[in-house]
This record gives C-alpha cells, structure tokens and sequence, in this order.
C-alpha cells in the first residue's frame, strides 16, 4: 500500500512538473518566450481576433474574401484576422512608424527589404524559439528546409517565419522571337547573340526599340547590368545603393568597387556600342514608360527581369497579343544560379502581441493547409479562381478584384501555378534549382547605421553620374569613369567600405 501510494505521488509530481512546463511555454510577453495569453492545451479556448499589417492596396472583395477566411479560421482554431493594408506609394514611411508608435497590432509582413533586419535588431519583432514553432507550428516545423530557418536567424535568433517556396532570382531577357526568325539570327543564348540581336533590330526595325529601359528611380543597378555585370562574372552586389561586390566563390568575402574592376571597365565598351548603334532610347535615364505595355504595343522588342515575371508576361502575350511572337532566353547559361533566401517574403509577430501562439497556428494554416492557403493566396472558388488538378489554376471572371498585396508573405509548397505558365520558363526553372549555388555570405545583410550619410550620398552619385555611363550616354568613357570614381571617393565609399568588410569579417567568423 505504501509503494502504491509512493507511486502515485511521484505520478502526481510528474504531472505538476509538466503543467508548469506547459504553462511556460504559453509564457508571458517579452521577446524569449511565446508571450500569449491564450488558454487551453492548443491556445484555443477563447475566441481571438488578430491584427495583421500587410502592404500593397486593399483588394476589391477583401471583404468578400476574408469573411470567408476568416469562418474557416475560426473553426478550425478560434481565430479570427483583421487586416490593415500599406499601401504601396507609402508603405515605406508608415511601415517603420508603427513600430515606433508601438501600435497594437500581432502579425505583420517583413521581408530582407521590407524592414526585417531593421526592426528585428531594434526589438520589434518577436524571438520564435523552436519550441514555439514545434508546438503552435508543428506542420510549417516539419516542413520548412532547415536552411530556410539559418538563413532567416539574426544574430542566432529567429524573428519571422519565412515563406517556404523557392525563387531563383537571376534575370532573363523576354523578346519578340518572331523578329529574330525574320532577320534570321542566331538563337540567344549570350550576351554577344542578344546584342546582335538589339543592333539588327535597331538597323531594321522602323519605330521598335529594341531594349526597353527606364529611369532607375534611385536603383542604380538596371536590369541589363544586373546580367552583363553581376550575373556573368558571378560577382554579388551587397547593397543596391553601393557599388561594392564581392566574388561568389570567396570564402574571405572581399569586398572591391566594382567600378574599378577591369569587367566593369570593358563592360563600358559593351554599353557604348550598344547605344551608339540604337538599342536603346536616348532618353532612357527620364523614361517612366511601362515597358511590358510598350513591348504588347509592339513599341519595344525586348527587356530583362526575373524570370517569374517574364513567364506571366509571356502567358500574357500569348492570350492578348496572339499576332506577336515572344521567348524567354538566358544570356548567361553558365554561370551560378542564385535561389532568394528565405527572408525574401515572410510573416512575423509583433514583439507586443498577447497572442504569440495563436499567431504561429494561424501562420501554420496559412502556409500549410490546403482549404487555407487557397482561399487566402487565390480567393474564392469560382469567382477568383479555378483549380486544376492539385497544383494549377486558372483565373475566374473577378480574378482581379483579388490581387495586389503581400499575401506571398506565406508563400509555400501549396502554391498553385497558372495552367497558362509557359512549359519552356517552368523548364528554366526547373533546370535552375537543381543546381542552386549556395555561398557563405549568403544570408549576410549590411547595416548602414553607422555610416548612414555616405551611403546616401554615394547613391546620389550612381544616379548622377553612374546611369548615364552604364547607358553608354557619356561620350568619353574613360573620363566618365575617372569622374564617377573621384565623385565616391569624397562621398566616402572607402568608409562604407571599411566598415562593410569589418562587418563581413565578423560574419564569416561566427561561421
């Protein structure tokens, strides 16, 4: 009787033991633990209503749709979504000030370029510990490529849960192949076969640009030179607004101004005989024209972009403008493919939500169920979308009234693919991903805070002086390039330089 009793005392230990375990992780605010207030051994007693900040501008059927969404949240896990959207025009000035208002809200879009590391440092977002995500995110836990949960971690510690679909960010060129089989030309499949193939469209061509261009609105880095200069040397840029790169395939992550590389110096000489010979309009660097719109007008007859976009162009074309003949081509076949790191799209949790765990049971349907994530990414079934099978569809009557915004923020293994993709970019894709380079600065994203003056002055200077050249505008190359160097020297890039490289270093060395 003793031993019964002793037994059962040692089992009634246990279970206040793992009570409090339990009680613990549903934890208590602060950025170490889940800090919710949800009751219940799923969090799903009581009836919650979260707040999420998305960007891009309010679908038409918003309504429609999440009322939809939301019945099905709330039956499965008692939750309920409120969305505000940021709309794209302001986004970036009103993104960083809800956080410093420290305003209510629970969920909210982040990406490498929409504030992660920016607010994750100054504590805006809350830690996701492993144990939140097996026990609130079980299936996003089991599913998501451990690389995916390195690459989106902060010093060690992770604050989104990345989406879970991988991009391949190289640039393509989409262009009217029906023009290259009437010049007869060969296939395009370099840098040198596609510039033949602007200068022969230039020479015979009436009234047809032959590369669609425009101004870069303060991104140095145009389409084209994302190709002919990073893309074919297997160079990465580290920061848009900075002309400072390093080589892939060094393990030390040297740092170098790219204008002072004897690629980019012979990469003038490629520029300057392109737009002496017509390929481009010589009001490039003031052109706000919608390139895919002037290419469907048959106004222009080739651009570069990624390769997600040229296929939806490509399906585009040949629904709306049957009578002009489009290909995608890769101008740089063998050279590394770069896939996006997972921060690319991603949700997090607002470092003041009461509701953690609910949040990550909601992100984990968003991501994971297939009722959920098609409602959510697509809309509704007959009115905005048509499945095909289990991974196509094709767009319903209102298809556009719902579309527009940062959705792809859970973007994952469920996407549905448009039934009209073209097969031959599905083949580039799929050819792609079979050999994605992985480097190890790859997840290493520069913080400007120290330095913040000479970076935007730099920037200034790439679009003063930079742009013209790159468009092969400035008569005297040589001398253009010396102006546009001595120009960042007294922005200060050897400072931004040092202190990128400093940062670099301390990378690679936790590594």
């Amino acid at each position: 009787m003793k031993h019964k009793n002793k037994k059962a005392f040692w089992l009634l230990a246990l279970v206040l033991v793992l009570s409090m375990a339990l009680s613990a992780c549903s934890g208590n605010g602060g950025n170490q633990d889940a800090g919710g207030s949800d009751s219940g051994s799923g969090g799903t007693t009581d009836e919650v209503t979260l707040k999420m900040i998305l960007l891009g501008g309010k679908p038409v059927d918003y309504d429609l749709v999440f009322g939809e969404l939301n019945k099905k949240l709330k039956e499965k896990i008692n939750t309920t979504l409120e969305v505000e959207f940021l709309d794209w025009s302001d986004w970036s000035q009103k993104y960083p000030l809800k956080f410093a208002a420290n305003e209510n809200f629970d969920l909210v879009y982040t990406s490498s370029w929409a504030y992660y590391n920016d607010q994750a440092i100054k504590g805006g977002f809350k830690e996701i510990t492993e144990d939140m995500l097996q026990q609130y995110a079980p299936q996003t836990w089991a599913e998501m490529p451990k690389v995916s949960w390195d690459q989106a971690k902060i010093n060690d510690k992770l604050y989104m849960v990345p989406n879970n679909n991988l991009e391949v960010t190289n640039k393509v060129v989409l262009y009217r192949e029906d023009l290259r089989q009437k010049h007869n030309l060969p296939e395009i499949n370099s840098l040198e076969s596609y510039a033949n193939y602007l200068k022969t469209i230039a020479a015979n061509e009436q009234g047809i640009t032959p590369f669609g261009a425009k101004g870069a609105d303060g991104w140095r880095w145009h389409e084209l030179d994302q190709i002919a200069l990073e893309q074919n040397n297997d160079f990465k840029v580290v920061d848009l607004r900075i002309p400072l790169t390093y080589k892939l395939d060094d393990a030390t992550g040297q740092v170098f101004n790219v204008y002072e590389t004897p690629e980019f110096k012979e990469l003038l000489g490629f520029y300057k005989d392109l737009s002496d010979n017509g390929a481009w309009s010589k009001n490039v660097v003031t052109n706000k024209n919608d390139i895919w719109q002037d290419m469907k007008a048959g106004k222009v007859s080739s651009y570069a972009h990624n390769l997600g976009t040229t296929g939806f162009n490509l399906a585009e074309a040949r629904r709306d403008t049957p009578d002009m003949e489009f290909a995608i081509a890769d101008i740089t076949p063998e050279n590394k493919k770069l896939g996006a790191i997972s921060t690319q799209n991603g949700i997090a949790i607002h470092s003041t939500s009461k509701h953690a765990e609910r949040a990550l049971m909601v992100i984990d349907l968003l991501q994971n169920d297939q009722e959920i994530h098609d409602l959510s990414m697509y809309g509704i079934t007959g009115t905005h979308y048509n499945p095909e099978g289990e991974d196509k569809f094709t767009p319903a009557p209102s298809s556009g009234n719902y579309t527009g915004f940062s959705n792809w923020g859970w973007n994952s293994y469920l996407n549905r693919q448009d039934a009209s993709y073209p097969k031959e970019a599905d083949d580039i894709f799929n050819n792609w991903q079979e050999d994605v380079y992985h480097y190890p600065l790859e997840t290493f994203v520069f913080d400007d805070s120290k330095v913040k003056t000479e970076v935007a002055n730099i920037s200034n200077i790439m679009v003063r002086y930079g742009i013209p050249l790159e468009y092969g505008l400035v008569q005297d190359t040589e001398k253009g390039l010396a102006d546009l160097n001595a120009q960042l020297k007294a922005a200060g890039i050897d400072k931004v330089q040092q202190e990128m490289q400093s940062q670099i270093d301390a990378f690679l060395a936790k590594q």
